[in-house]
């Protein structure tokens, strides 16, 4: 299988509608990743792994993909809420506030990241 080479969208195709401070330090944590790409998803900025969603920002909430046996811890944490674009939350995903993300942003990319690394090569 052929190693991806990490794309970021350039400045002018960065959404507006994200945090583009957040999205600068998740690009950051993801920067030593060869398989990462960034698509304009949720009115925000996405980050894809092996072609799965990881995980996003929308305004200034971090969305992540967390798997779903992971959910409910995920949603135990203080300033976490359930993802819901649609009126319907999608399980295996939260979104969480940056009160509750400041000052712990790894530990929610690499939460993320443990449940997406072990899905299958899109």
């Amino acid at each position: 299988m052929s190693r991806l080479h990490a794309t970021f969208l350039p400045p002018s195709d960065r959404s507006m509608a994200a945090d583009q401070a957040t999205v600068h330090r998740v690009r950051d944590l993801l920067a030593g990743r060869t398989d990462v790409r960034e698509r304009r998803m949720f009115g925000g900025v996405a980050f894809m792994v092996a072609g799965h969603m990881l995980g996003g920002v929308h305004k200034d909430h971090l969305m992540l993909r967390v798997g779903p046996e992971q959910h409910a811890e995920a949603l135990r944490q203080p300033h976490a809420g359930p993802m819901d674009f649609t009126g319907r939350p999608m399980r295996g995903y939260v979104t969480v506030r940056p009160e509750g993300y400041d000052a712990d942003l790894e530990h929610w990319v690499e939460t993320a990241l443990r449940f997406v690394t072990t899905l299958p090569p899109k």
